[in-house]
């Protein structure tokens, strides 16, 4: 299965960072600048805050040099700072010049972990932004033809910048919309590198075959890589947009719920069923069971992760009628905005992460 590299984080490293490029030497240049500075601040005029001052420099060398360049840099703040002590014992400046050493230290070792994996200090931060962007960028869904609408709402856990939950979709033919969500185990930045891997990958194989194949292409992809603990729930849905027709696949996934606007009633798509992905080799169509329905004019299709319904000590079934309860205020209040506000009302609160998506025909 080929999978769209395009999609992989590109700005991995900077130039500067490998290669020693001028705008790392400006930086280093600034910072013992810097250091001479505060230096002959101490000598004029000795202080314990002309003292802490070097302590300050020390984790901004961190913060945006390479590791070489750092030790470099804090090789100089020392001698500065010894220099210092020799012209005038200020009481507690041994004691912040052992807090600096310690603090030095600490970066020290921090870095060479950084180094071991490939990840410089001075380009950490550029990564997990741009592979926030990226996730969020890969959970935009498509513009239904008239007639119909969808809306995602996707709120990670504790406000965090990256969830476990994500959403993909795809308009594959004119009259055809597929979509998945999905849940990945784990939550912060492992689970959001994760979802990036899966969400490109599950975003390439919706619409290249028959719905009923996807969860089970998106099982074998699972497996293959090899995670100890990288197992996923997820929800597929192919709806025909000509005719409001929908199937639905499982994988340990809470059920689709639709609404039907003759009745104002929700119940849920029965049928579906499947365990989650990742956990076993070569299941096939027969595992992942799909339900079937029909989306009338008024009609909603509502999916939503584990995060909105569970709760410590409240039943998954009491979960998914609170939840409908919200849905029901979120749809009288007009549909458009309803996936964010039954979003927000989710039982697992801010400790969970969570998704849900809104399919609506007018």
């Amino acid at each position: 299965m080929a999978i769209d590299l395009s999609l992989a984080p590109r700005r991995l490293v900077r130039p500067s960072a490998v290669t020693g490029q001028p705008g790392l030497d400006t930086t280093s240049a600034t910072l013992l600048a810097l250091a001479v500075v505060v230096a002959g601040w101490t000598i004029a005029w000795p202080s314990d805050v002309a003292y802490a001052l070097f302590i300050p420099l020390a984790v901004a060398a961190r913060m945006v040099l390479h590791a070489r360049r750092t030790l470099v840099v804090f090789g100089a703040i020392a001698a500065m700072y010894v220099a210092s002590l020799v012209d005038t014992m200020h009481g507690s400046a041994v004691a912040l010049g052992l807090v600096l050493a310690a603090t030095m230290a600490l970066v020290t070792v921090v870095d060479r972990t950084h180094t071991r994996v490939g990840v410089t200090t001075a380009v950490g931060g550029s990564m997990l932004m741009d592979l926030r962007e990226r996730l969020r960028a890969q959970g935009r869904l498509p513009i239904l033809p008239s007639g119909w609408n969808v809306e995602s709402s996707v709120q990670p856990a504790y406000g965090d910048s990256f969830s476990g939950d994500f959403v993909v979709g795809n308009c594959p033919a004119i009259d055809r919309f597929e979509l998945a969500v999905v849940d990945v185990s784990g939550k912060g930045t492992t689970a959001g590198s994760r979802s990036l891997l899966l969400g490109g990958a599950f975003a390439g194989l919706l619409g290249a075959m028959e719905p009923g194949r996807f969860l089970p292409a998106a099982n074998d992809y699972l497996v293959r890589q090899g995670w100890s603990e990288g197992f996923a729930t997820a929800v597929h849905a192919s709806i025909d947009l000509s005719t409001g027709e929908f199937t639905v696949g499982s994988a340990g996934h809470p059920p689709a719920v639709h609404f039907h606007a003759g009745s104002g009633r929700f119940a849920p798509v029965d049928g579906a069923s499947g365990i989650a992905l990742g956990i076993l080799e070569h299941q096939g169509p027969e595992t992942f069971r799909r339900a079937r329905g029909r989306l009338e004019r008024g009609d909603a299709l509502l999916l939503f992760t584990d995060g909105v319904i569970e709760q410590p000590g409240m039943d998954v079934t009491q979960g998914i009628d609170r939840m409908l309860g919200h849905a029901d205020r979120a749809l009288t209040d007009g549909v458009r905005g309803a996936a964010a506000r039954i979003c927000a009302t989710g039982s697992g609160g801010l400790a969970d992460d969570r998704a849900v998506v809104v399919i609506w025909r007018d």
